[in-house]
């Protein structure tokens, strides 16, 4: 009997200590460039143990099994995770209780085109750029907001994401429209639209604003100077529409010169009165609320400053001596070798420096 209670002390201690090492001792049976696993949806606590032991994320899986019972879990999160250090398996069990899932951050900044997105995550590996591209030529997700949408163009908002390794394009779309939707219904005039200007044009003027100054002081005048144009029945003139035009059917080449501005399109607002027919890129919040609520002014042109900014002017003849002084800052610029990133307008034109 002695023995028999000798022989049990020893197998109680020696589960203990197994229990205790495959419990509390940090554990990394994978390589140093880390290990993802992933967890299927309705997958069993023993089918998940044995999914994590083989990847040498846990020492034991019957210990890991042990250990979620004792927890009173049925189930974890189902999704992908990653391991890139020794952990416990405690550790273990609470990413996956809580869901800690892998993510990875993607930066959408304000003003890109659903085309440069589409460029931005094939080149982050999160999917194809015709992946992204057809998931954003369905409007299905606006159609309450813009009826007559036919891509998500200017409804996609540039903000940070956290998405998982493999992404569908479908639900990379889904979670820019509903933060768009987030931000447009936070906005205090979004819901006061009248029939003179539906959301979509809101979203398409905001989009012009967007393209044409990094500022977001000066979003609200250039809007302004806008809605001037668009009162009077004077072109908007708007470079940027251009670029989206050739963008379009794939012949932008990141420059325009005199002879795009003559491209036949009803985005062109050289060739067309009034906005667009859809926005020409994403804007920001900035830009939404500078659409939404324009600066009154008085003026109808603008040129850019060589600092980021622009001149503005109400006549022509202010204009073209802006355009000149725009040109003699290039020039001084360049003369002293500080030129770097500027350029000359593609054209001169009365929203930005075309003289006519």
């Amino acid at each position: 009997m002695r023995r028999f209670l000798y022989f049990a002390s020893a197998l109680l201690l020696l589960v203990a200590a197994y229990g205790y090492r495959a419990l509390y001792r940090p554990y990394q049976g994978f390589g140093n460039e880390g290990v993802f696993v992933d967890i299927p949806h309705g997958a069993s606590l023993k089918a998940i143990a044995r999914l994590l032991s083989k990847n040498g994320v846990v020492r034991s899986s019957t210990a890991f099994e042990a250990l979620c019972r004792w927890k009173r879990r049925n189930s974890l999160e189902a999704g992908e995770y990653f391991f890139n250090h020794p952990v416990t398996a405690f550790e273990v069990y609470s990413d996956l209780a809580n869901g800690r899932v892998y993510v990875r951050e993607f930066t959408v900044p304000e003003g890109l085109t659903l085309y440069d997105i589409a460029d931005l995550a094939a080149k982050d590996g999160l999917l194809s750029r015709q992946e992204f591209l057809s998931a954003a030529s369905n409007p299905s997700l606006v159609r309450d907001i813009a009826p007559d949408a036919t891509t998500l163009e200017g409804f996609l908002f540039p903000a940070t994401y956290e998405f998982p390794r493999h992404m569908k394009g479908a639900d990379m779309t889904a979670a820019m429209v509903k933060r768009f939707r987030q931000v447009w219904q936070a906005l205090p005039t979004a819901g006061a639209l009248t029939e003179r200007r539906s959301a979509r044009e809101v979203v398409t003027l905001a989009s012009l604003v967007e393209r044409e100054t990094p500022r977001a002081e000066e979003r609200p005048h250039i809007a302004g100077v806008f809605e001037n144009r668009l009162r009077i029945r004077m072109p908007l003139q708007c470079d940027p529409t251009v670029a989206y035009a050739l963008t379009m059917v794939g012949l932008y080449n990141g420059k325009l010169d005199g002879g795009d501005l003559q491209y036949e399109s009803p985005y062109n607002t050289y060739r067309n009165r009034g906005l667009p027919p859809g926005p020409i890129a994403n804007p920001g919040e900035a830009s939404l609320r500078a659409a939404l609520d324009p600066s009154p002014t008085d003026d109808l042109y603008f040129v850019a400053n060589t600092e980021g900014g622009h001149f503005f002017s109400r006549t022509l003849q202010e204009h073209n001596r802006n355009v000149a002084r725009y040109r003699q800052l290039l020039e001084q610029a360049d003369s002293q070798g500080g030129n770097a990133g500027l350029s000359a307008p593609a054209a001169s034109k009365s929203s930005s420096a075309r003289v006519r």
